[in-house]
Protein backbone atom coordinates (compact mmCIF):
# COMPACT_ATOMS: atom_id res chain seq x y z
CA UNK A 1 0.00 0.00 0.00
CA UNK A 2 2.80 2.65 1.04
CA UNK A 3 4.66 1.82 -2.32
CA UNK A 4 1.41 2.24 -4.70
CA UNK A 5 0.58 5.59 -2.75
CA UNK A 6 4.58 6.46 -2.80
CA UNK A 7 4.15 5.93 -6.50
CA UNK A 8 0.72 7.47 -6.59
CA UNK A 9 1.89 10.62 -5.29
CA UNK A 10 5.18 10.54 -8.00
CA UNK A 11 2.47 10.14 -10.57
CA UNK A 12 0.41 12.97 -9.60
CA UNK A 13 2.57 15.55 -9.82
CA UNK A 14 2.41 17.51 -12.86
CA UNK A 15 4.06 20.65 -14.46
CA UNK A 16 1.37 22.98 -12.87
CA UNK A 17 2.42 21.14 -9.52
CA UNK A 18 5.94 21.89 -10.37
CA UNK A 19 5.95 25.45 -11.03
CA UNK A 20 3.74 25.82 -7.82
CA UNK A 21 6.69 24.43 -5.88
CA UNK A 22 9.00 26.51 -7.30
CA UNK A 23 7.60 29.98 -7.18
CA UNK A 24 7.35 29.26 -3.80
CA UNK A 25 10.88 28.82 -3.49
CA UNK A 26 11.23 32.01 -5.92
CA UNK A 27 9.37 34.40 -2.80
CA UNK A 28 11.20 32.58 -0.19
CA UNK A 29 14.85 33.18 -1.40
CA UNK A 30 13.46 36.77 -2.35
CA UNK A 31 12.81 37.71 0.84
CA UNK A 32 15.97 36.32 2.30
CA UNK A 33 18.15 38.16 0.20
CA UNK A 34 16.11 41.27 0.68
CA UNK A 35 16.42 40.88 4.59
CA UNK A 36 20.00 39.62 4.01
CA UNK A 37 21.05 43.33 2.89
CA UNK A 38 19.48 44.95 5.64
CA UNK A 39 20.90 42.90 8.54
CA UNK A 40 23.51 45.34 9.84
CA UNK A 41 23.63 44.02 13.91
CA UNK A 42 23.10 41.39 16.16
CA UNK A 43 19.76 42.76 17.00
CA UNK A 44 18.68 42.95 13.58
CA UNK A 45 19.85 38.98 12.97
CA UNK A 46 18.01 37.40 16.26
CA UNK A 47 15.21 40.02 17.52
CA UNK A 48 14.06 41.93 13.93
CA UNK A 49 14.76 45.09 14.85
CA UNK A 50 12.63 44.92 18.44
CA UNK A 51 9.92 46.08 15.65
CA UNK A 52 7.53 43.16 14.93
CA UNK A 53 3.86 44.15 15.30
CA UNK A 54 1.31 41.68 16.65
CA UNK A 55 -0.31 40.58 13.59
CA UNK A 56 3.25 39.04 12.10
CA UNK A 57 3.81 38.22 15.49
CA UNK A 58 0.52 36.01 15.56
CA UNK A 59 0.98 34.09 12.44
CA UNK A 60 4.78 33.67 12.95
CA UNK A 61 3.94 31.87 16.01
CA UNK A 62 1.24 29.58 14.52
CA UNK A 63 3.42 28.50 11.38
CA UNK A 64 6.23 28.02 13.83
CA UNK A 65 4.44 25.32 15.62
CA UNK A 66 2.34 24.40 12.95
CA UNK A 67 5.47 22.95 11.00
CA UNK A 68 6.07 19.89 9.33
CA UNK A 69 6.24 18.06 12.66
CA UNK A 70 2.76 18.87 13.29
CA UNK A 71 1.52 18.02 9.73
CA UNK A 72 2.97 14.94 9.51
CA UNK A 73 3.28 13.76 13.59
CA UNK A 74 -0.68 15.07 14.95
CA UNK A 75 -2.56 13.87 11.40
CA UNK A 76 -0.41 10.23 11.67
CA UNK A 77 -1.86 10.35 15.27
CA UNK A 78 -5.43 11.01 14.67
CA UNK A 79 -5.03 8.15 12.53
CA UNK A 80 -3.26 5.72 14.90
CA UNK A 81 -4.92 6.20 17.95
CA UNK A 82 -7.49 9.77 17.41
CA UNK A 83 -8.27 12.79 18.12
CA UNK A 84 -7.34 12.94 21.34
CA UNK A 85 -3.76 14.26 20.72
CA UNK A 86 -5.65 17.13 19.29
CA UNK A 87 -5.16 18.77 22.99
CA UNK A 88 -1.74 19.86 22.12
CA UNK A 89 -2.79 22.32 19.74
CA UNK A 90 -5.91 23.85 20.64
CA UNK A 91 -5.17 23.88 24.66
CA UNK A 92 -2.07 25.98 23.89
CA UNK A 93 -4.35 29.25 24.44
CA UNK A 94 -3.96 28.85 28.07
CA UNK A 95 -0.26 29.07 28.60
CA UNK A 96 -0.33 31.97 25.90
CA UNK A 97 -3.10 34.02 27.86
CA UNK A 98 -0.12 33.52 30.54
CA UNK A 99 2.31 35.03 28.34
CA UNK A 100 0.02 37.81 26.96
CA UNK A 101 -1.13 38.83 31.01
CA UNK A 102 2.05 37.68 33.42
CA UNK A 103 5.47 36.86 30.96
CA UNK A 104 5.01 39.18 27.94
CA UNK A 105 4.74 42.14 30.43
CA UNK A 106 7.81 41.08 32.41
CA UNK A 107 10.22 39.45 29.32
CA UNK A 108 10.06 43.09 27.44
CA UNK A 109 10.22 45.68 31.05
CA UNK A 110 13.61 43.02 31.49
CA UNK A 111 14.66 44.16 27.80
CA UNK A 112 16.05 40.24 27.37
CA UNK A 113 17.47 38.61 23.72
CA UNK A 114 16.88 35.00 25.62
CA UNK A 115 14.54 33.45 27.61
CA UNK A 116 17.50 31.97 30.11
CA UNK A 117 18.25 35.86 30.32
CA UNK A 118 15.68 36.80 32.63
CA UNK A 119 16.76 34.12 35.19
CA UNK A 120 19.94 35.80 35.64
CA UNK A 121 18.37 38.66 36.39
CA UNK A 122 15.45 36.84 38.87
CA UNK A 123 17.84 34.54 39.62
CA UNK A 124 21.79 34.33 39.16
CA UNK A 125 24.05 33.31 36.07
CA UNK A 126 24.15 29.75 37.08
CA UNK A 127 20.35 29.00 36.42
CA UNK A 128 20.93 30.93 33.24
CA UNK A 129 23.96 28.80 31.54
CA UNK A 130 22.12 25.67 32.91
CA UNK A 131 18.59 26.07 30.96
CA UNK A 132 20.20 27.43 28.12
CA UNK A 133 22.26 24.58 27.44
CA UNK A 134 19.86 22.09 28.26
CA UNK A 135 17.53 24.29 25.91
CA UNK A 136 19.80 24.14 22.78
CA UNK A 137 19.97 20.43 22.74
CA UNK A 138 16.58 20.14 23.04
CA UNK A 139 16.22 22.62 19.95
CA UNK A 140 18.67 20.96 17.90
CA UNK A 141 17.93 16.89 18.53
CA UNK A 142 14.13 17.68 18.85
CA UNK A 143 12.67 20.53 17.01
CA UNK A 144 15.58 20.90 14.17
CA UNK A 145 16.13 17.47 13.64
CA UNK A 146 12.36 16.63 13.84
CA UNK A 147 11.81 19.00 11.09
CA UNK A 148 14.24 17.52 9.23
CA UNK A 149 12.97 14.04 9.90
CA UNK A 150 8.94 15.38 8.95
CA UNK A 151 10.68 16.80 5.96
CA UNK A 152 12.63 13.84 4.62
CA UNK A 153 9.26 11.43 5.31
CA UNK A 154 7.63 13.64 2.61
CA UNK A 155 10.31 13.91 0.25
CA UNK A 156 10.43 10.14 0.57
CA UNK A 157 6.98 9.68 -0.21
CA UNK A 158 6.73 11.58 -3.52
CA UNK A 159 10.42 11.07 -4.65
CA UNK A 160 10.29 7.49 -3.37
CA UNK A 161 13.86 7.11 -4.64
CA UNK A 162 15.15 10.16 -2.89
CA UNK A 163 18.08 9.27 0.32
CA UNK A 164 16.34 10.18 4.03
CA UNK A 165 19.87 11.29 4.39
CA UNK A 166 20.50 13.15 1.28
CA UNK A 167 17.40 14.92 1.93
CA UNK A 168 17.89 15.71 4.94
CA UNK A 169 21.37 17.64 3.98
CA UNK A 170 19.26 19.33 1.14
CA UNK A 171 16.82 20.86 3.24
CA UNK A 172 19.32 21.45 6.37
CA UNK A 173 21.32 23.27 4.24
CA UNK A 174 18.58 25.73 2.25
CA UNK A 175 16.97 26.60 5.77
CA UNK A 176 20.17 26.73 7.56
CA UNK A 177 21.93 29.35 4.58
CA UNK A 178 18.26 30.98 4.69
CA UNK A 179 18.46 31.47 8.47
CA UNK A 180 22.22 32.56 8.86
CA UNK A 181 21.38 35.67 5.77
CA UNK A 182 18.21 37.19 6.93
CA UNK A 183 18.09 35.95 10.76
CA UNK A 184 14.29 36.33 12.47
CA UNK A 185 13.35 38.88 10.50
CA UNK A 186 13.28 37.06 7.51
CA UNK A 187 11.97 34.28 9.35
CA UNK A 188 8.82 35.89 10.45
CA UNK A 189 7.76 37.41 6.95
CA UNK A 190 8.18 33.92 5.35
CA UNK A 191 6.42 32.72 8.19
CA UNK A 192 3.05 34.73 7.06
CA UNK A 193 3.60 33.52 3.99
CA UNK A 194 3.85 29.81 4.98
CA UNK A 195 0.73 30.44 7.62
CA UNK A 196 -1.06 31.02 4.90
CA UNK A 197 -0.63 28.39 2.60
CA UNK A 198 -0.68 25.84 5.38
CA UNK A 199 -4.27 26.76 6.05
CA UNK A 200 -5.55 27.31 2.53
CA UNK A 201 -4.16 24.04 1.53
CA UNK A 202 -5.14 21.90 4.80
CA UNK A 203 -8.69 23.08 4.70
CA UNK A 204 -9.03 22.43 1.21
CA UNK A 205 -7.61 18.81 1.83
CA UNK A 206 -10.43 19.10 4.77
CA UNK A 207 -13.37 20.10 2.47
CA UNK A 208 -12.66 16.97 0.06
CA UNK A 209 -12.18 14.76 2.44
CA UNK A 210 -15.74 15.63 4.12
CA UNK A 211 -17.15 15.37 0.71
CA UNK A 212 -15.81 11.73 -0.13
CA UNK A 213 -17.58 11.01 3.13
CA UNK A 214 -20.73 12.40 1.52
CA UNK A 215 -20.47 15.57 3.86
CA UNK A 216 -21.62 13.44 6.78
CA UNK A 217 -20.69 13.55 9.91
CA UNK A 218 -22.72 10.31 10.92
CA UNK A 219 -20.46 8.63 7.24
CA UNK A 220 -17.25 9.73 9.37
CA UNK A 221 -18.35 7.96 12.51
CA UNK A 222 -19.03 4.93 10.97
CA UNK A 223 -15.63 4.83 9.38
CA UNK A 224 -13.72 5.61 12.87
CA UNK A 225 -13.07 2.66 15.17
CA UNK A 226 -15.08 3.72 18.52
CA UNK A 227 -13.35 6.10 20.73
CA UNK A 228 -10.85 8.05 18.17
CA UNK A 229 -13.31 10.52 17.92
CA UNK A 230 -13.52 11.73 21.22
CA UNK A 231 -11.04 13.68 23.33
CA UNK A 232 -11.43 12.47 26.83
CA UNK A 233 -9.93 8.97 27.15
CA UNK A 234 -10.35 6.25 30.17
CA UNK A 235 -6.95 6.77 32.47
CA UNK A 236 -6.18 3.64 31.63
CA UNK A 237 -5.31 5.06 27.67
CA UNK A 238 -1.83 4.61 26.36
CA UNK A 239 -1.47 7.95 24.49
CA UNK A 240 -3.47 10.75 26.52
CA UNK A 241 -5.55 9.26 29.54
CA UNK A 242 -7.46 11.82 30.98
CA UNK A 243 -5.70 13.23 34.27
CA UNK A 244 -2.93 13.89 31.11
CA UNK A 245 -5.13 16.12 29.27
CA UNK A 246 -6.13 18.40 32.74
CA UNK A 247 -3.20 18.44 34.21
CA UNK A 248 -0.07 17.47 31.44
CA UNK A 249 -1.01 19.18 28.28
CA UNK A 250 -1.24 22.67 29.43
CA UNK A 251 2.22 22.28 31.80
CA UNK A 252 3.46 21.10 28.17
CA UNK A 253 2.26 24.03 26.44
CA UNK A 254 3.62 26.16 29.23
CA UNK A 255 7.48 25.07 28.16
CA UNK A 256 6.85 25.54 24.31
CA UNK A 257 5.05 28.66 24.86
CA UNK A 258 5.77 30.97 27.50
CA UNK A 259 9.91 29.41 28.33
CA UNK A 260 10.71 27.85 24.66
CA UNK A 261 12.94 30.36 22.53
CA UNK A 262 12.34 29.03 19.87
CA UNK A 263 8.59 30.24 19.99
CA UNK A 264 8.86 33.26 22.23
CA UNK A 265 11.76 35.44 20.38
CA UNK A 266 8.99 36.58 18.09
CA UNK A 267 6.96 38.26 21.67
CA UNK A 268 10.96 39.44 22.65
CA UNK A 269 11.18 41.37 19.15
CA UNK A 270 7.76 42.90 19.33
CA UNK A 271 7.68 46.81 18.88
CA UNK A 272 5.70 47.57 21.83
CA UNK A 273 3.99 45.35 24.71
CA UNK A 274 0.50 45.50 23.07
CA UNK A 275 1.79 44.10 19.93
CA UNK A 276 3.38 41.42 22.01
CA UNK A 277 0.14 40.46 24.07
CA UNK A 278 -2.33 40.63 20.66
CA UNK A 279 -0.02 38.45 18.92
CA UNK A 280 0.06 35.59 21.29
CA UNK A 281 -3.81 35.76 21.50
CA UNK A 282 -4.48 35.91 18.07
CA UNK A 283 -2.40 32.97 18.06
CA UNK A 284 -4.25 31.25 20.45
CA UNK A 285 -7.18 32.01 18.22
CA UNK A 286 -4.99 30.33 15.52
CA UNK A 287 -4.33 27.34 17.18
CA UNK A 288 -7.86 26.31 17.09
CA UNK A 289 -7.86 25.64 13.33
CA UNK A 290 -5.67 22.65 13.39
CA UNK A 291 -8.29 20.71 15.19
CA UNK A 292 -10.36 21.19 12.02
CA UNK A 293 -7.94 21.19 9.17
CA UNK A 294 -5.23 18.47 10.62
CA UNK A 295 -6.43 16.39 13.03
CA UNK A 296 -9.97 15.51 11.77
CA UNK A 297 -8.50 15.05 8.42
CA UNK A 298 -6.30 12.21 10.24
CA UNK A 299 -9.65 10.63 11.50
CA UNK A 300 -11.24 10.65 8.04
CA UNK A 301 -8.51 9.10 6.26
CA UNK A 302 -8.73 5.94 8.03
CA UNK A 303 -11.85 4.94 5.65
CA UNK A 304 -10.04 5.89 2.59
CA UNK A 305 -6.65 4.76 3.20
CA UNK A 306 -7.39 1.36 5.61
CA UNK A 307 -4.32 -0.55 6.97
CA UNK A 308 -1.77 2.25 6.31
CA UNK A 309 1.41 0.53 8.07
CA UNK A 310 3.29 3.78 8.75
CA UNK A 311 1.12 6.64 10.26
CA UNK A 312 3.77 9.04 9.68
CA UNK A 313 3.13 9.10 5.97
CA UNK A 314 -0.49 9.22 5.97
CA UNK A 315 -0.78 13.10 5.20
CA UNK A 316 1.51 13.35 2.14
CA UNK A 317 -0.42 9.74 0.89
CA UNK A 318 -3.31 11.43 1.37
CA UNK A 319 -1.91 14.51 -1.09
CA UNK A 320 -1.67 11.60 -4.02
CA UNK A 321 -5.01 9.87 -3.19
CA UNK A 322 -7.62 12.92 -3.00
CA UNK A 323 -6.05 15.98 -4.36
CA UNK A 324 -6.43 17.24 -8.04
CA UNK A 325 -3.71 18.81 -10.30
CA UNK A 326 -2.66 22.73 -9.08
CA UNK A 327 -3.96 21.59 -5.17
CA UNK A 328 -1.72 19.04 -4.93
CA UNK A 329 1.07 21.56 -5.69
CA UNK A 330 -0.45 23.82 -3.56
CA UNK A 331 -0.09 21.38 -0.53
CA UNK A 332 3.33 20.28 -1.52
CA UNK A 333 4.19 24.00 -1.36
CA UNK A 334 2.64 24.16 1.72
CA UNK A 335 4.52 20.86 3.47
CA UNK A 336 8.16 22.61 2.12
CA UNK A 337 6.64 25.84 3.86
CA UNK A 338 5.94 24.33 7.32
CA UNK A 339 9.30 22.51 6.96
CA UNK A 340 11.30 25.41 6.48
CA UNK A 341 9.31 27.59 9.34
CA UNK A 342 10.30 24.98 11.98
CA UNK A 343 14.15 24.51 10.92
CA UNK A 344 14.48 28.04 10.10
CA UNK A 345 13.05 29.10 13.55
CA UNK A 346 14.96 26.53 15.62
CA UNK A 347 18.35 27.45 13.99
CA UNK A 348 18.08 30.91 14.59
CA UNK A 349 17.05 31.06 18.31
CA UNK A 350 19.41 28.03 19.14
CA UNK A 351 22.27 30.64 17.68
CA UNK A 352 20.97 33.16 19.43
CA UNK A 353 21.03 31.52 22.94
CA UNK A 354 24.91 30.66 22.12
CA UNK A 355 25.50 33.87 21.30
CA UNK A 356 23.90 35.76 23.79
CA UNK A 357 24.46 33.57 26.90
CA UNK A 358 27.75 31.63 26.36
CA UNK A 359 29.77 33.62 23.94
CA UNK A 360 28.85 37.35 24.91
CA UNK A 361 28.82 37.99 28.57
CA UNK A 362 29.80 41.16 31.33
CA UNK A 363 33.50 40.67 30.81
CA UNK A 364 33.15 40.14 26.78
CA UNK A 365 31.16 42.52 24.66
CA UNK A 366 30.47 42.21 21.25
CA UNK A 367 30.30 45.20 18.63
CA UNK A 368 26.91 44.42 15.80
CA UNK A 369 28.45 43.28 13.03
CA UNK A 370 30.78 40.28 15.49
CA UNK A 371 27.57 39.81 16.73
CA UNK A 372 26.49 39.69 13.49
CA UNK A 373 28.82 36.95 12.12
CA UNK A 374 29.12 34.81 15.37
CA UNK A 375 25.52 34.35 14.81
CA UNK A 376 25.83 33.20 11.43
CA UNK A 377 28.68 30.81 11.93
CA UNK A 378 26.64 29.07 14.99
CA UNK A 379 23.73 28.94 12.52
CA UNK A 380 25.93 26.49 10.56
CA UNK A 381 27.08 24.77 13.10
CA UNK A 382 24.08 23.43 14.74
CA UNK A 383 22.63 22.77 11.15
CA UNK A 384 25.15 20.52 10.59
CA UNK A 385 24.36 18.81 13.98
CA UNK A 386 20.85 18.69 12.96
CA UNK A 387 21.21 17.22 10.21
CA UNK A 388 23.57 14.29 11.49
CA UNK A 389 21.17 13.72 14.30
CA UNK A 390 18.13 13.84 12.47
CA UNK A 391 17.50 10.57 10.31
CA UNK A 392 18.05 9.08 14.29
CA UNK A 393 14.75 9.88 14.53
CA UNK A 394 13.13 6.56 12.81
CA UNK A 395 13.83 4.50 15.65
CA UNK A 396 11.84 6.38 18.41
CA UNK A 397 8.64 4.62 17.15
CA UNK A 398 6.73 7.51 15.71
CA UNK A 399 7.10 11.51 15.38
CA UNK A 400 4.59 12.59 17.65
CA UNK A 401 6.08 10.01 20.31
CA UNK A 402 9.58 11.29 20.25
CA UNK A 403 8.36 14.46 20.45
CA UNK A 404 6.06 14.64 23.37
CA UNK A 405 8.48 12.60 25.63
CA UNK A 406 11.61 14.35 25.19
CA UNK A 407 10.03 17.41 26.57
CA UNK A 408 8.48 15.61 29.11
CA UNK A 409 11.61 15.08 30.88
CA UNK A 410 12.56 19.29 30.54
CA UNK A 411 9.60 20.77 31.25
CA UNK A 412 8.52 20.07 35.49
CA UNK A 413 11.11 22.10 37.05
CA UNK A 414 11.22 24.43 34.10
CA UNK A 415 7.33 25.68 35.01
CA UNK A 416 8.42 25.63 38.95
CA UNK A 417 11.46 28.61 38.27
CA UNK A 418 9.40 30.54 35.73
CA UNK A 419 6.51 30.55 37.51
CA UNK A 420 7.77 31.22 41.34
CA UNK A 421 10.20 33.57 39.62
CA UNK A 422 7.92 36.21 38.27
CA UNK A 423 4.93 36.00 40.74
CA UNK A 424 6.54 35.18 44.21
CA UNK A 425 9.23 37.48 45.32
CA UNK A 426 10.16 35.37 47.83
CA UNK A 427 11.86 32.71 45.41
CA UNK A 428 16.06 32.38 45.43
CA UNK A 429 18.89 31.68 43.78
CA UNK A 430 19.56 28.74 45.02
CA UNK A 431 16.12 26.98 45.29
CA UNK A 432 15.68 27.69 41.58
CA UNK A 433 18.84 26.21 40.75
CA UNK A 434 18.04 23.09 42.96
CA UNK A 435 14.58 22.97 42.01
CA UNK A 436 16.11 22.37 38.21
CA UNK A 437 18.59 19.89 39.43
CA UNK A 438 16.44 17.96 41.49
CA UNK A 439 13.53 18.23 38.97
CA UNK A 440 15.63 17.04 36.00
CA UNK A 441 17.26 14.32 37.82
CA UNK A 442 13.82 12.94 39.01
CA UNK A 443 12.09 13.73 35.70
CA UNK A 444 14.90 10.89 33.88
CA UNK A 445 14.82 8.94 36.50
CA UNK A 446 11.14 7.98 36.16
CA UNK A 447 10.96 8.06 32.87
CA UNK A 448 13.53 5.70 32.19
CA UNK A 449 11.69 3.65 34.48
CA UNK A 450 8.58 3.79 32.81
CA UNK A 451 10.36 2.69 29.96
CA UNK A 452 11.35 -0.36 31.87
CA UNK A 453 7.95 -1.24 32.81
CA UNK A 454 8.45 -0.04 36.33
CA UNK A 455 6.85 3.63 36.75
CA UNK A 456 3.20 3.06 36.32
CA UNK A 457 2.57 6.82 35.00
CA UNK A 458 1.72 8.21 32.12
CA UNK A 459 4.27 10.33 31.10
CA UNK A 460 1.08 13.18 30.76
CA UNK A 461 0.82 12.66 34.46
CA UNK A 462 3.82 12.27 35.57
CA UNK A 463 4.24 16.37 34.29
CA UNK A 464 2.15 17.53 37.12
CA UNK A 465 3.73 14.71 39.68
CA UNK A 466 7.18 16.55 38.70
CA UNK A 467 5.95 19.94 38.93
CA UNK A 468 4.67 19.61 41.89
CA UNK A 469 7.76 17.87 43.58
CA UNK A 470 9.82 20.84 41.66
CA UNK A 471 7.54 23.74 42.95
CA UNK A 472 7.39 21.92 46.69
CA UNK A 473 11.88 22.05 46.40
CA UNK A 474 11.70 25.60 45.27
CA UNK A 475 10.00 26.57 47.89
CA UNK A 476 11.53 24.92 51.02
CA UNK A 477 15.32 26.03 49.59
CA UNK A 478 14.16 29.52 49.02
CA UNK A 479 12.75 29.49 52.54
CA UNK A 480 16.03 28.28 53.99
CA UNK A 481 18.13 30.98 51.54
CA UNK A 482 18.57 34.80 51.42
CA UNK A 483 16.49 36.26 48.11
CA UNK A 484 18.01 38.96 45.96
CA UNK A 485 17.51 43.01 46.81
CA UNK A 486 14.03 44.45 46.80
CA UNK A 487 15.19 47.03 43.42
CA UNK A 488 16.18 43.74 41.98
CA UNK A 489 13.00 42.21 42.76
CA UNK A 490 10.99 45.04 41.59
CA UNK A 491 12.44 44.72 37.71
CA UNK A 492 11.24 40.71 37.59
CA UNK A 493 8.36 39.97 39.41
CA UNK A 494 5.21 40.89 37.77
CA UNK A 495 2.59 43.67 39.10
CA UNK A 496 -0.51 44.52 37.38
CA UNK A 497 0.39 48.23 36.52
CA UNK A 498 2.84 46.71 34.13
CA UNK A 499 -0.04 46.47 31.70
CA UNK A 500 -1.64 49.52 31.95
CA UNK A 501 1.19 51.63 32.10
CA UNK A 502 3.13 50.47 29.22
CA UNK A 503 -0.73 50.27 27.36
CA UNK A 504 -0.88 52.00 23.96
CA UNK A 505 -3.56 52.64 22.02
CA UNK A 506 -6.27 51.49 24.69
CA UNK A 507 -4.35 48.27 24.98
CA UNK A 508 -6.01 47.91 28.99
CA UNK A 509 -6.23 44.70 31.30
CA UNK A 510 -10.14 45.04 30.16
CA UNK A 511 -9.34 44.75 27.01
CA UNK A 512 -7.27 41.42 27.22
CA UNK A 513 -9.35 39.72 29.61
CA UNK A 514 -12.29 40.14 27.17
CA UNK A 515 -10.67 38.56 24.31
CA UNK A 516 -9.27 36.25 26.36
CA UNK A 517 -12.15 34.89 27.41
CA UNK A 518 -13.53 34.55 23.80
CA UNK A 519 -10.30 32.24 23.02
CA UNK A 520 -11.77 29.92 26.57
CA UNK A 521 -14.88 29.99 25.28
CA UNK A 522 -13.77 28.53 22.16
CA UNK A 523 -11.47 25.78 24.01
CA UNK A 524 -14.40 25.16 26.20
CA UNK A 525 -16.48 24.37 22.82
CA UNK A 526 -14.00 21.78 21.31
CA UNK A 527 -14.26 20.09 24.92
CA UNK A 528 -17.49 19.52 24.67
CA UNK A 529 -18.31 19.15 21.16
CA UNK A 530 -15.81 15.57 20.92
CA UNK A 531 -16.10 15.12 24.33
Amino acid sequence: MEQEASQGLADAIHLIDWLVIAGYFAVVIGIGIWVSRRTKSGEDLFLAGRALTWGIIGFSLFASNISSTTLIGLTGAAYQTGIAASAYEWMAGVPLILLAFIFAPVFLRSRITTIPEYLELRYDRKSRLYFSAITIILTIVVDTAGGLYAGAVVVRVFLPDASIWMTCVAIGLFAGLYTAGGGLRAVVLTDVLQAVVLIVGSAAMTAILFSMNDWSWATVKESVPEGQLSIVQPRSDDILPWPGLIFGVPLLGFWYWVTNQYIVQRVLGAKTLRDAQNGAILAGFLKILPMFIMVLPGAMAIGILPNLENADKVFPTLVSEVLPVGLTGLVLAGLVAAIMSSVDSTLNSASTLIVHDFVRNDKRDLDPSTERKYGRITTIVLMLIAIAWAPLIAQAGGLWSYLQQAFSILVPPVIAVFTLGALWRGATATGAFTALLTGHAFALGTFILTQMGIWPLHFTVNIGVMTILSTVVLVVVSLMTDRKDTEQLDKTVWRRAWIDENAEDGATLSKLLIWSGLLVAAMTFIMIAFW
